[in-house]
């Protein structure tokens, strides 16, 4: 009898009796953007009802902070702005808050009432022109993240003046790859990833027990991998004007709007960071673009626990202090 547990116990360890672990995944549009859910394990049963499960739940995520449609709170409170405070769910009053305490560690370069530019600035190729002065100063008027009116004991948020807008595209990504890896994760599922169009969180470790590698795009070809890092139960988001930029007097202007001139950004391709939380890298990747290279990296280097790599319109690459890269072809 020693003999034959000893025999299964080397059996077991050589792999012979234990299951494979398998790759599972599915690609989607989900919150306007493409998701990629992928779920590790070697039940196939058990991933695919994690998937779904993520799937799920990023789209109860998408209802409740979605300005597009008119029966989430979001539109609600919009629609109230300038009148009267809307009672909200606590998840969504709580994601509100954690974007004003971003809006104060940057200085209000990252400020979720920047939707109320959402009208002046196109990044589809129909703007062939820069908008007026006077149209970019009324709309970046009504941005200003000290006029969201938070009410603790009523769970009630207030826009303070008519024409304020709140839109969650700088952070909502992340703050979904986060929930949809915690469901995944409580179904079972000890290696995954969520890549949420560049907002990816990843935990565990790949079908072959390897950590996973994510690779950084190359502005000047995005079908070129620039260096890799290697990510181990963090998340990795990046901010890029890869497509959606214009050019004006043979000058770049990212997508990505400043809230505090109502000007797109300029002077940088693309914002990487890393940190464990996808909502907070989704956030801190907007800010660094506001920023500046220089700023942003300053900002970045006083938050534990988080790096950044920039890439500036000149192509220079700019990392924090402790981030290292893999640059292996």
């Amino acid at each position: 009898m020693k003999r034959l547990l000893i025999l299964m116990l080397i059996l077991s360890q050589s792999g012979l009796f234990a299951q494979q672990l398998e790759r599972h995944n599915k690609v989607l549009k989900l919150m306007g953007s493409r998701f990629e859910i992928t779920a590790i394990h070697e039940d196939s049963q058990v991933a695919w009802d994690a998937i779904n499960a993520g799937i799920a739940e990023i789209q109860r995520i998408e209802r409740l902070i979605s300005s597009w449609d008119p029966n989430s709170q979001t539109s609600e409170v919009i629609r109230q702005a300038g009148m009267a405070p809307v009672q909200v769910d606590q998840e969504l009053f709580d994601l509100i808050k954690r974007a004003i305490q971003i809006s104060k560690i940057t200085d209000g370069a990252f400020d979720i009432s920047y939707a109320s530019m959402d009208r002046i600035w196109k990044f589809d190729g129909s703007m062939k022109e820069m908008p007026d002065a006077e149209t970019v100063a009324l709309a970046a008027s009504r941005i200003d993240y000290h006029k969201i009116i938070l009410n603790e004991a009523e769970r009630t948020v207030l826009l303070k003046d008519k024409g304020m807008k709140i839109g969650f595209g700088a952070i909502g990504k992340g703050y979904a790859a986060q929930k949809a890896k915690e469901v995944m994760s409580s179904l079972g599922i000890k290696n995954g990833v969520v890549n949420a169009s560049g907002d990816l969180i990843a935990w565990g470790h790949d079908e072959r027990g390897q950590v996973f590698e994510v690779g950084i795009a190359d502005p000047k070809n995005i079908q070129q991998v620039l260096s890799w890092l290697q990510v181990e139960n963090t998340s990795v988001v990046t901010s890029g004007d890869y497509e959606r930029y214009v050019m004006f007097d043979n000058k770049r202007y990212a997508h990505i709007i400043d809230p505090r001139t109502g000007y797109p950004t300029t002077g940088i391709k693309s914002v990487t960071i890393i940190t464990a939380n996808p909502e907070l890298a989704d956030a801190l990747s907007t800010s660094v673009f506001v920023l500046g290279v220089d700023q942003g990296l300053e900002l970045v280097n006083q938050l534990p626990g988080v790096e950044c790599l920039i890439i500036t319109d000149q192509d220079q690459i700019k990392t924090s202090q402790n981030l290292t890269l893999n640059n292996k072809s």
